[in-house]
């Protein structure tokens, strides 16, 4: 006759659950980790090799950065475009030199934070200024300003460029004398479908438009007409809305933002708002940003009399702007900013007064408020922010 299995006590099977529930929680706190955001801060070197590209670590749980890696010999990276995957960040080099400049792909460590050089290609003219993703991340579009055009290349799968396979080059000029005597190309954006481009050309008030074609299976431009804006305005950056239905256009010679809805190629102007709070003589409007939740628009003002963030709220059904407020940079010239992929931060680039000031944002308000936090830093000019989920 069989014996009956003998049946365990309650205290010693309680002890064996928790053991059994101690091991559970330790594979889990060994194989799951929390999010990690990293920060790159491209700079100007005055023309020199030096560590221009600077990496950090933002913790939003103690609000803190902590520096991770410095870039060395690189020549004014001073502006940056980091992959929709994070692998890869891309930066303009040899900016604001009489000679051609460059555009350098960098492979990223998301664990130490370091990057790995990849190649470098020539970026077909004078003062790169602004790189732009095609959304496939097959693609990388090159502004340059001083040679006024456009240079697109081919990503390869390991991150690299190709040599550029189309070069736009553009001549025409506007009514302010000494700032746009001659075109001057400073930014690029795809469409949100990625079947358009448009160009912000500061120096004949012109946003070229450009049609997506394919020719020896690669992507190349047709232009498609020009959107004028106001003579003098100087058109910067731009920006689309996450919904896909408006565009919006920062002006740095007027110090104005420009409101369009957008369909199908075509930008169609809405309405014109002051991003400073007070009138000037000059305007050096720099940079715009949408927060992910596309509830509020944020622009920076480099002064002379004024560095401040502007803060607009978005009516979502028709694309126009009402004014939140002004907040002060706490430094000079804010060229570039950025917000954090989570929507809570905003972090804004002082370049003369070398510092990268972090503001905590209210998503219900849109308003900024400074953290004690700050990097202090020789000529920050250009911020890009990622979130690793895995890593």
């Amino acid at each position: 006759m069989e014996k009956e299995p003998k049946k365990m006590n309650q205290p010693a099977m309680k002890k064996r659950l928790l053991f059994y529930f101690g091991l559970l929680v330790l594979v889990a706190s060994c194989t799951i980790k929390s999010p990690r955001t990293l920060l790159f801060v491209g700079s100007y070197t005055e023309g020199k090799p030096a560590n221009g590209i600077h990496v950090y670590e933002f913790d939003e749980v103690n609000e803190k950065l902590n520096f991770l890696y410095e870039e060395p010999n690189t020549i004014n990276p001073s502006f940056l475009k980091i992959s929709d995957d994070g692998r890869f960040l891309y930066s303009v080099l040899e900016s604001q030199l009489p000679t051609h400049g460059n555009v350098g792909a960098f492979g990223v460590d998301s664990i130490t934070g370091k990057l790995r050089l990849l190649n470098t290609q020539d970026a077909g003219g004078r003062n790169p200024v602004h790189l732009t993703l095609h959304p496939s991340g097959s693609y990388l579009v090159n502004s340059n300003y001083t040679d006024a055009g456009i240079s697109v290349f081919a990503i390869q799968s390991d991150g690299s460029l190709d040599k550029s396979h189309q070069l736009l080059e553009f001549k025409d000029s506007s009514i302010v004398k000494g700032r746009q005597d001659e075109a001057h190309l400073h930014s690029t954006n795809f469409s949100p479908e990625g079947d358009f481009l448009f160009g912000q050309d500061l120096g004949a008030d012109k946003i070229r438009t450009f049609e997506m074609t394919n020719s020896k299976a690669k992507i190349v431009l047709k232009s498609s007409g020009n959107v004028k804006v106001k003579p003098g305005s100087g058109p910067r950056h731009f920006t689309f809305h996450p919904n896909g239905k408006f565009g919006y256009g920062l002006a740095e010679l007027s110090g104005k933002v420009t409101a369009y809805s957008y369909a199908k190629g075509r930008l169609n102007f809405i309405e014109d708002y002051s991003s400073y709070a007070i009138g000037q003589d000059i305007y050096r409007a720099a940079d715009i940003h949408i927060s992910p939740d596309g509830k509020f628009l944020y622009a920076s003002n480099r002064g002379p009399e004024e560095d401040s963030i502007s803060i607009f709220s978005i009516d979502q059904k028709t694309g126009k702007l009402s004014l939140v407020g002004h907040e002060p940079t706490y430094g000079k010239h804010p060229r570039n900013f950025c917000l954090s992929p989570s929507g809570q931060y905003l972090l804004a680039a002082n370049q003369l007064t070398g510092n990268v000031v972090v503001f905590k944002r209210n998503t219900e308000t849109g308003i900024l408020t400074k953290l004690p936090e700050e990097i202090k830093m020789e000529n920050p000019s250009s911020l890009q922010m990622y979130t690793y989920r895995d890593f």
